[in-house]
């Protein structure tokens, strides 16, 4: 399965807010000390489940591990 966001593609990412993070959105998150973009997947409370785009679940961060949401990806 292609991702939504191919390598080497250009993207935009905004500050992101615990108010307009929702499911399924792409997020800028930091996972064991690397930066990576994955969906949002489920919200529990101020957690964040996360996965890819091909149904794997990584697991759970905080809003402090959030950097931003995508906002546009170049073609």
């Amino acid at each position: 399965m292609k991702g939504k966001i191919g390598s080497g593609q250009l993207y935009t990412v905004e500050p992101a807010t615990e108010d307009n993070l929702n499911k399924g959105e792409i997020v800028l998150c930091k996972v064991n000390g690397s930066e990576y973009l994955h969906l949002i997947k489920a919200i529990q409370g101020k957690r964040y489940q996360i996965g890819n785009n091909i149904g794997r679940i990584n697991g759970w961060v905080t809003f402090g591990s959030i950097y931003g949401k995508l906002v546009k990806v170049e073609p």
